[in-house]
Formats: structure tokens, C-alpha cells, sequence
């Protein structure tokens, strides 16, 4: 493989982003092939038996599933104009925790508060790093007016469609994902 990319004059600049990439493609393709129920099996979160091993492995897959193509593309998208972006600024194990760490709090809040809802889709991840994003290019102790629009825009949505807008989209996983995007920049800023 390495060959392959070196002949063509091509580098994986960013190992996490390419790899949750590709794992959410194939969990995508796994569903149409399979049908939905591998979504629900494997790469959505809703309330089961905490003696079931898959429910605390669905903590984190759910950010792997995708209900449709425009879903994915959606997602994946902003991931990978964003995530490389961040993966060569803060590393990647950084940005593998926050890609973990969100989805098992997404997960878990999902699984305690919507008992009669499952939660799939990378969208929080999305907005950990469009939140994490403004930091990049900040001094250490200064918030970036960047952030301040951002979370304006893209929290302030959010608040807005939870309160007034009825869909099947998780509000609360983009804020959630938002809010630990922010907290990363402000601890990753201060290093």
C-alpha cells in the first residue's frame, strides 16, 4: 500500500481522519447490503440490557452508522476538510480522543435521557471539530472571536431546531460534540 501511494506521489496526512472515514463508508455499505438492521444491531445507541456486551460497544460505533447516503456525505464531508486540518495541528491521538469521547458521551446521554430513540451518525464529532477548529491559529489565554461566531451560529442553531424545529436530528449530540470540540481548544491552547 505504501508503494502504491509513494508512486503516485501520495501521502496519508491524516491516519484517524482516513480511518474513521473508511470505517464509517464500509459500516454504510454493510447497511445496504445487510439491510438496517446492522444499523440497529451495531452502529446505533438506544436503551437495551446493560448485560448485553453490545450495548457498551454501541457506546462508541453509533458514530460509524449513517440512516442514509446524504447522511454520510454530509458528515463526512466537513470531516475531511476539518479533520486533517486538526489532526496535523494538535496530533493524532488527540483527535482520536475527542472523536472516542464524544461518541460514548453522546452514547450515554442518548441511552439515559432517550429511552425510546437510537442515536447514529458521526454529527457530533462534526461539531467537536468545527468548535475545535477556531483554536488553531489563537494565542494561549485569548478566545478566538472565531469561536465566539461559530458557536453563535452552530450552537445557537442547534438550540434553536431542539426548541422549535420537530426532526429526527439530534440537537443535543451537535452540542454535546460542540461544547467537548470547545473544551479541547481551550486545554489543548494552554499546551
Amino acid at each position: 500500500m505504501n508503494k502504491f501511494l509513494e508512486k503516485f506521489k501520495i501521502t496519508n496526512n491524516s491516519p484517524v481522519i482516513v480511518v474513521f472515514t473508511l470505517l464509517c463508508f464500509g459500516a454504510y455499505i454493510l447497511s445496504q447490503l445487510v439491510g438496517y438492521k446492522i444499523n440497529h444491531m451495531f452502529f446505533s445507541v438506544y436503551r437495551s440490557s446493560l448485560t448485553n456486551p453490545l450495548t457498551y460497544l454501541r457506546f462508541f460505533t453509533h458514530v460509524l452508522g449513517h440512516a442514509s447516503r446524504e447522511h454520510l456525505i454530509g458528515n463526512i464531508t466537513l470531516l475531511l476538510v476539518v479533520g486533517p486540518l486538526l489532526e496535523e495541528k494538535y496530533g493524532s491521538k488527540n483527535i482520536l480522543v475527542i472523536i472516542l469521547l464524544t461518541a460514548f458521551i453522546t452514547g450515554i446521554v442518548n441511552y439515559m435521557f432517550f429511552p425510546g430513540r437510537a442515536l447514529l451518525g458521526a454529527s457530533g464529532v462534526v461539531f467537536a471539530f468545527i468548535l475545535l477548529s477556531p483554536f488553531t491559529n489563537t494565542k494561549s489565554g485569548y478566545v478566538p472571536i472565531t469561536l465566539i461566531l461559530v458557536a453563535l451560529f452552530y450552537i445557537g442553531g442547534q438550540v434553536f431546531d431542539g426548541l422549535f424545529v420537530k426532526s429526527n436530528v439530534s440537537n443535543l449530540s451537535h452540542i454535546i460534540g460542540g461544547v467537548i470540540g470547545a473544551s479541547f481548544g481551550f486545554v489543548l491552547q494552554k499546551r
